[in-house]
């Protein structure tokens, strides 16, 4: 698969509370940390050892896999609470912390760790895309994979064999096409779509006790509009949209402010003589939001218009430390892909667990039970190397 990194486009953001802009980036390292540190002390420092931390246990789970060892769930913690353990002040938390919260999930700082984990490490500089659009990842997969792909809708998935043991058992999956209804039989089944009654399937299920048509919990509902247009950088507390410097804007967990962030957007294609729209020029914006923006909201964020594209959709799970993660293995070759969202939602976090659950269905079909949640896997590796 050839796959083309986007070439980054430099961009500042800033922080607003409602009123004025509290924290913003410049063109000097340096005097960002300076700034950072004055203002915080050192929880960014605290921060930034706690992401790290995290992330490198998580990438062991490359290693594991690699190795073709499999596993079936995950803990959780709540955020707020793990960063004031470590000594992160409530007003970095307040605003630093909630702005990324707001920007990736729309939510607070009540999620669970692990999610504002993955939610921070997003945040980080060191990320990147792919040329064409991240969407080629998917297709570039399924074309390396030679795959035969039966786009259908499936609407039924009955079990199809009722033996105590298992032996035998296979799923039979209704579905429709272009052309009509038709139905196959399966051996093992994958499912990749939410359960959650707020999200809604459409998927029956047949022959199964007890039945788990909806799982608990609920998805978070975003807003996505995007405006062609001139942004209104008075609101910002830059009356001349010539001195406002930033591509992003975030903003703090404020009843009052109607919207997440507002970023200038740029195409997925990068030529090389591209540059960003400056603010007193007409540009493309991404406004994140709770709710739809109102026409006079939209007049508050930018001085005119051409065009508006709304999307509204189930970004995310509605996070809750008290939540429990759905299973994996909903049935004996039955396999659940979206329980990883409600441990992180990324494209990286359905990517693991996809071949998480690939390593499990072959490791559960062949019997090799010495190759699922096994425990001191460093050590083990180690030895095995």
């Amino acid at each position: 698969m050839s796959t083309f990194y986007r070439r980054n486009v430099a961009g500042k953001m800033a922080v607003f509370n409602g009123e004025e802009v509290i924290l913003e980036e410049t063109d000097w390292y340096l005097l960002d940390l300076f700034r950072l540190w004055w203002r915080y002390g050192i929880s960014f420092i605290r921060l930034q050892m706690w992401v790290e931390e995290i992330m490198e246990k998580f990438m062991r789970i490359y290693k594991y896999q690699a190795h073709g060892y499999a596993f079936s769930s995950v803990e959780e913690l709540p955020l707020s609470d793990s960063l004031l353990e470590l000594g992160v002040s409530q007003r970095f938390i307040d605003e630093v912390i909630a702005p990324v919260m707001r920007i990736n999930y729309g939510q607070n700082v009540s999620i669970p760790a692990f999610v504002g984990a993955v939610s921070l490490a997003g945040a980080q500089n060191n990320l990147w895309a792919v040329e064409g659009g991240n969407k080629l990842v998917c297709s570039g997969l399924l074309k390396m994979a030679s795959a035969n792909l039966l786009q259908a809708i499936c609407t039924v998935i009955h079990r199809a064999c009722f033996c105590n043991t298992g032996e035998g058992l296979q799923y039979q999956l209704s579905f429709t096409t272009a052309t009509g209804t038709a139905s196959e039989l399966y051996d093992i089944v994958v499912l990749a779509t939410p359960l959650q009654a707020s999200v809604g399937s459409g998927v029956q299920f047949q022959g199964f006790t007890p039945p788990f048509d909806e799982l608990p919990g609920s998805y978070h509902s975003t807003v996505a509009t995007i405006v062609h247009g001139y942004l209104n950088t008075s609101f910002f507390g830059f009356p001349d949209p010539r001195l406002f410097p930033f591509a992003s804007v975030l903003t703090t967990d404020t009843p009052d402010l109607f919207f997440n962030s507002v970023a200038s957007v740029c195409p997925v294609n990068i030529s090389a003589g591209f540059r960003r729209k400056q603010p007193q020029e007409a540009g493309v914006y991404k406004v994140f939001s709770p709710q739809l923006l109102e026409k006079s909201q939209l007049k508050t964020l930018f001085r005119s218009y051409y065009s508006v594209q709304v999307t509204e959709w189930q970004a995310c799970p509605r996070y809750s430390s008290s939540q429990r993660l759905p299973p994996v293995e909903l049935h004996p070759n039955l396999y659940y892909l979206n329980g990883i969202e409600w441990a992180g939602s990324a494209m990286e976090m359905s990517s693991v667990a996809a071949k998480n659950i690939a390593l499990l269905a072959y490791h559960r079909w062949n019997r090799q039970t010495d190759m699922v949640d096994q425990r001191d896997l460093v050590h083990r590796i180690k030895t095995e190397l």
